[in-house]
């Protein structure tokens, strides 16, 4: 996560959404351009010095929370990773897996956690101390307790994300980690077969 922005102007273009984000980057952005909004990969249509614009289609809309972001609204930007720019998290695409109500916010002594009520279908990708985005932040899972991951966040991501106005009740973009997706791919086709036959077909 590189930075926060603004939604300046939200419009409606059929079923999908035009939305306007006031951020400047070191580097402007450009057309054709990925960017992420809260987790979620765009392709940037228009762009200056100080703005952007992105469409966020129908199906974008229902599967993210960026249907209920309005004028005003804060969002996490992110560009895309470039060879050679150094890897500060872990791997994140900026695919959306579902999206997830936070059920509390614990502060205490400087501290604040978070308890996030994850998906029935996301939950056997989830393990204590393995990693999780929020909003397209990388976090890592400090405690878990079916269906609540419990997540710390240091006074730096409150300062420069999204986070600081996390509340019980919102609903936050989730994308699991890439590795555990892959591992499960793995073991399934071992299971199936599939693993042995492709390495069979191949020539020695």
């Amino acid at each position: 996560m590189e930075r926060v922005g603004t939604v300046e102007r939200v419009s409606a273009q059929g079923g999908s959404r035009r939305l306007v984000v006031d951020a400047s980057f070191d580097a402007p952005l450009t057309a054709g351009e990925s960017v992420a909004l809260n987790g979620v990969c765009l392709t940037v249509e228009r762009a200056d010095a100080r703005s952007f614009e992105v469409v966020a289609v129908r199906e974008t809309l229902e599967a993210t929370t960026l249907g209920a972001l309005d004028r005003g609204s804060r969002v996490n930007l992110e560009r895309a990773l470039r060879v050679g720019q150094p890897l500060g998290g872990h791997w994140l695409q900026g695919h959306v897996d579902a999206t997830a109500p936070i059920r509390g916010v614990l502060r205490d002594a400087g501290q604040t956690r978070l308890h996030v009520e994850i998906p029935e279908p996301l939950r056997r990708y989830v393990a204590r101390k393995g990693s999780i985005a929020l909003d397209g932040v990388s976090l890592t899972i400090a405690a878990w307790s079916d269906p609540l991951a419990e997540i710390a966040l240091v006074p730096f991501t409150l300062e420069h994300t999204v986070a600081s106005v996390y509340a019980p009740g919102i609903r936050v973009n989730v994308e699991v980690d890439l590795i555990a997706r892959y591992l499960e791919r793995l073991i399934e086709a071992r299971g199936t077969g599939a693993f042995e036959a492709g390495a069979a077909g191949r020539a020695p």
